[in-house]
């Protein structure tokens, strides 16, 4: 059902304390906390309700850091430590209490399967490395590409991974045995963000060519929509808890508001109307609590915004 109103967008508060480019965000969307990396190499957590309370350090590493994965019903956060592997931070100690080597390769993404105990991890050397989800070894390495793994989206009723790469291609697979079910073409460069519709009947991806493309699940994967929805790089796309909205976040130092049905844009977020982010915005986390939107940039900050 289309929305009767276009959502308002209001900035509540510009977080600081990364010294370099913001790059990650993770989190729960019923949860108080949230949490952010990049290229500095400082994980910190934050307050969605006490916008005054400074960032805490959870942890700091050598290199930049692109991915998040935070598990609520294990108290644990995932960190993608780019050219060393992948880390698991026990949160109530703010303890390492996993560390697994990787190939000597960017970490771009996770997605996390709790029904088939696994941890996906896409790689910029074109590998699609598995991990065991209860002591994050290693399972199995996938090479799908000579070109960087740079997104993942898990349906875990379909049991299908979807993957965008460097290459231009979505490739779907069977989440099991790791099998391309899919190839989906249509970008024209890489493809940075993809994620499933919260009814599981669309897979929507994004990136360098600034199209936002929408694919039916349910019919072989066809192309349905292609909108060019930024003038540059779409870094990061992600549906609303409720599913109604759909946000994006650009290197045109642009948030966009969509209505997730109909692809109607509603809202453009930027420097001179809102007093947005003035480089690439790069991430997005979306809290259901008070329905705050979090961005990071390039910028070193966060910024918090509220939409009614």
């Amino acid at each position: 059902m289309p929305l009767l109103s276009r959502p308002q967008v209001q900035k509540l508060a510009t977080l600081s304390g990364h010294r370099d480019c913001v790059y990650a965000l993770a989190g729960s969307a019923d949860e108080d906390r949230f949490f952010s990396a990049g290229a500095d190499g400082m994980v910190a957590v934050w307050s969605i309700d006490d916008l005054s309370r400074d960032g805490e350090l959870v942890a700091r590493v050598e290199n930049s850091v692109y991915a998040l994965r935070y598990l609520p019903e294990r108290e644990m956060l995932i960190l993608g430590h780019n050219f060393q592997g992948v880390q698991a931070i026990a949160l109530a100690e703010r303890k390492l209490v996993h560390s697994t080597a990787l190939p000597p390769a960017a970490i771009f993404d996770f997605a996390y399967s709790a029904p088939r105990q696994r941890l996906y991890v896409a790689l910029g050397n074109g590998v699609l490395a598995v991990l065991r989800a209860a002591d994050f070894s290693l399972e199995k390495l996938v090479r799908l590409s000579d070109k960087s793994l740079r997104c993942l989206a898990l349906h875990e009723e379909r049991g299908e991974l979807a993957i965008g790469g460097s290459d231009a291609l979505v490739r779907v697979l069977d989440a099991d045995s790791l099998a391309v079910k899919y190839t989906l073409t249509g970008h024209s460069n890489s493809v940075f963000t993809a994620a499933y519709s919260p009814d599981g009947q669309q897979l929507l991806t994004a990136g360098r060519d600034a199209h936002l493309r929408t694919w039916a699940v349910g019919d072989n994967y066809a192309e349905v929509r292609s909108i060019v929805a930024h003038m540059f790089t779409i870094n990061h796309l992600l549906f609303s808890p409720d599913g109604l909205l759909l946000a994006t976040c650009s290197m045109d130092k642009s948030i966009k508001v969509w209505e997730a049905e109909t692809g109607r844009l509603l809202r453009v977020v930027d420097k001179a109307r809102h007093a947005g982010h003035g480089t690439s915005v790069n991430k997005l986390f979306w809290s259901g609590r008070q329905n705050r939107v979090v961005s990071c940039s390039d910028d070193r900050s966060l910024v918090v915004w509220g939409l009614s």
